[in-house]
């Protein structure tokens, strides 16, 4: 049987450093809490609170917004183009235009991840530009 309890560790001793590193752990926290927090039961698909808190009409949306734009705002701080934040908040804002989208919006969140493909930008721009904030995963 699958639980759906939030996994309790991911914000264990977040660092608050504006090292590569520390906004590395932040951003990753933060995608985890939006898209990969619960898992469904019976689905064993794990969703976040982008798909819980987006199921209340506008209000959640506008939330789950305001969070996958703190992504963004560090990846400015980390020194991303201006072209590599504009995919991020066309990422941010696509997501939250479908949101609006009675139903429609509701499933687009269980298939199209923003905050996940925003991640894969800012790890690609790390790796590149930082490669001492790379963390291996086992």
């Amino acid at each position: 049987m699958t639980t759906t309890r939030i996994d309790p560790t991911i914000f264990d001793a977040l660092p608050l450093g504006r090292d590569p590193v520390s906004v590395r752990r932040r951003i990753e926290a933060m995608e985890r809490l939006l898209e990969r927090s619960f898992t469904l039961p019976g689905t064993n698909r794990p969703v976040g609170l982008d798909f819980i808190v987006g199921l209340v009409p506008v209000v959640g949306d506008a939330i789950t917004a305001l969070m996958g734009s703190y992504i963004v705002w560090e990846a400015r701080n980390l020194g991303l183009s201006k072209w590599q934040l504009a995919r991020m908040m066309g990422n941010v804002g696509f997501d939250a235009a479908l949101g609006l989208i009675p139903f429609v919006g509701d499933a687009a969140d269980f298939f199209f991840r923003s905050n996940t493909r925003n991640l894969r930008i800012i790890r690609r721009h790390l790796d590149r530009h930082h490669p001492g904030a790379t963390v291996i995963e086992g």
